[in-house]
């Protein structure tokens, strides 16, 4: 048996697997602190001791300077249970006569014939929040966008409570037909879906969410893809944009077609 120190500056392989783990850390370092962030293009990796401390997490002076605005902008409209929750009969009158620009895409009654959302018996705060977040540019639509441009806030409400006043569609789904999709009904839990219709209605409604039934299938089929794509971004806590994302093709279809289907 060697009496040979094993943890000794004598011992060759001591000496040889000291030397590998401190190249391969002296390595790894460089690439993980210097390189990869030096051939970042942002301002905060500029520099070497930048792109040390920015790999390191370390606040640098660039963290003080102004923060550089955003140019996507988001709903700011907070919306709570007792929105618009009561309307008086001035209110409903005056968002009639300014629903009579409306009625090209939405409808002589809030129910469109050209692909446009029904807004008959929409839930107010709903509308509201659409036509803020059109004036604000949180939403956009070539259509939309300029009509609402000259309208006050108080404008915005009436239109929602003549919308709100109008009966809706509701859900035709008679027994013995098609089976209720599964994305509709119980959502997809290990994708992180909820039911469509704990939000949109059916089961529950959450405030805020818009009653779906009755919608022409082109319509949340469009919406659907934009969320999922980005480019709606208007959701609250990105919500909306969270479940498009993880919904296949077919479950967009399933839902579309369910929720528009009439008699």
């Amino acid at each position: 048996m060697s009496d040979e120190r094993l943890v000794s500056l004598r011992n060759p392989w001591f000496v040889a697997s000291v030397g590998a783990t401190l190249i391969l850390f002296l390595f790894s370092a460089f690439v993980g602190f210097i390189w990869l962030p030096s051939v970042q293009k942002d301002a905060q990796f500029q520099g070497l001791w930048n792109a040390i401390c920015s790999a390191a997490g370390v606040p640098r002076t660039w963290y003080s300077e102004a923060p550089v605005e955003s140019t996507v902008r988001t709903s700011s409209v907070i919306v709570t249970p007792q929105m618009l929750e009561h309307s008086s009969p001035v209110s409903i009158g005056r968002g009639a006569t300014l629903a009579m620009r409306c009625t090209m895409c939405h409808g002589v009654r809030g129910l469109s014939e050209a692909n446009s959302p029904n807004l008959a018996g929409q839930y107010a705060a709903v509308v509201y929040k659409e036509l803020q977040d059109f004036k604000t540019g949180a939403r956009s639509n070539a259509t939309m966008t300029p009509m609402v441009v000259d309208l006050s806030d108080q404008d915005m409400k009436d239109l929602a409570a003549y919308y709100s006043y109008l009966p809706r569609l509701r859900a035709y789904h008679p027994d013995g037909g098609e089976a209720p999709p599964q994305i509709v009904v119980s959502g997809a839990p290990m994708r992180n879906i909820a039911p469509c219709a704990s939000c949109h209605g059916g089961v529950a409604s959450k405030v805020g969410s818009p009653w779906l039934e009755g919608q022409p299938a082109v319509y949340i089929r469009s919406q659907l893809e934009a969320f999922a794509s980005g480019t709606r971004r208007n959701d609250i806590s990105e919500q909306m944009r969270n479940v498009a994302r993880q919904m296949t093709p077919s479950e967009i279809e399933e839902a579309a077609r369910y929720y528009s289907n009439q008699p």
